[in-house]
């Protein structure tokens, strides 16, 4: 696969000529590569592309996949920035979820973690059926006690046909509750925040100088280049998506055909992108630009659905920039698609 991967960086090395800033292997478990593989790969990444000096390089990874040894290992490669995917300090949280570690080992990589690399994001997940506030409190001060510097957190959700959505549906496990998910995020919000993070996106929290930057060009809507099964990429107009299946992406790459699909994007996905994602962020929806980048149309249709969520204090307008309120922070996407135009 690596060989692959490679391959297809060499055929689409003609489709970015921005200089790259931030490197992210995920996806699957690609901790299970081995440094030569890592370094492999990004050294095809310089001799390809223009990369500045000292970039983001990302490596994804469970605790189950990081021993004391992998963590040494990988602090010797050209990652400097760890994702891990703790999600709880809980065993029957984790086994609820499905997940392959327990809490031991979600603790241990992490102390182990810290005495090799600075830049370190943790995953948790709120809403948990069952979880009382405690314990949700508990799970942020044991990540601020290691002195993470990035935290990403998500409301726990039940996709289909998994062992969770079928443990709720058998009753044995309650259905996830929205009002019980609204207070772990406003718990986690003022937490956070009061320990010195800035709420800089709805799901990411981070220290100064330590915001994520390959998910804050996806927020402000810079290019991208995805390689892999399932990869996405998005060039500024067109968003392109490689096949899902491995055999049918490692024949095309061995054709030197690349196995994507491509969608030109209308004005109106621009649109409802730069909304959605501009909600999200503390960065907001610059009117300005609504102006300039979809013209008057446009900003007048999103002044007047704003309205109803100005005057409960949901969004507010300040220096020509529409953002979401603390009040409305946890509705930021069901905010966001009411201001989509639809035709």
């Amino acid at each position: 696969m690596i060989f692959a991967l490679i391959q297809e960086l060499n055929l689409r090395k003609n489709e970015i000529d921005e200089t790259i800033e931030t490197i992210y292997i995920g996806g699957g478990t690609p901790s299970i590569l081995t440094n030569e593989e890592i370094n492999l790969l990004i050294d095809t990444v310089y001799s390809l592309f223009d990369v500045i000096e000292n970039p983001e390089i990302t490596l994804e990874a469970n605790p189950d996949d990081l021993s004391v040894t992998r963590i040494q290992q990988l602090a010797s490669s050209e990652i400097n920035r760890l994702s891990i995917g703790v999600q709880s300090f809980y065993n029957e949280d984790l086994q609820m979820m499905n997940r392959a570690h327990n809490a031991d080992e979600a603790w241990d990589c992490l102390v182990e973690a810290t005495k090799f690399f600075d830049n370190i994001s943790v995953d948790l997940i709120y809403g948990i059926p069952g979880m009382a506030k405690d314990r949700w409190k508990s799970n942020i001060q044991k990540v601020l006690d290691l002195d993470i510097p990035h935290i990403s957190t998500y409301a726990l959700t039940v996709e289909p046909k998994t062992a969770l959505a079928t443990l709720i549906k058998k009753g044995k496990i309650p259905t996830p509750d929205d009002g019980e998910a609204h207070e772990h995020f406003l718990a986690l919000v003022s937490i956070l925040e009061n320990n010195g993070f800035v709420h800089y996106e709805l799901s990411n929290f981070g220290k100064a100088s330590y915001f994520s930057k390959n998910n804050s060009a996806y927020w402000l809507g810079k290019k991208y280049l995805g390689i892999g099964p399932s990869a996405h990429s998005f060039d500024g107009k067109n968003r392109s998506w490689n096949i899902a299946n491995n055999s049918l992406y490692m024949q095309s790459i061995q054709k030197n055909e690349l196995p994507n699909e491509t969608e030109a994007l209308s004005m109106q996905d621009r649109y409802n992108e730069y909304v959605m994602t501009g909600l999200r962020t503390i960065w907001g929806v610059s009117l300005e630009k609504v102006s300039t980048d979809f013209g008057s149309e446009y900003l007048e249709y999103l002044l007047k659905n704003a309205q109803p969520f100005l005057q409960k204090q949901q969004l507010q307008l300040e220096n020509n920039v529409l953002k979401t309120t603390i009040r409305g922070k946890f509705f930021c996407d069901g905010i966001a698609s009411e201001l989509f135009w639809i035709d």
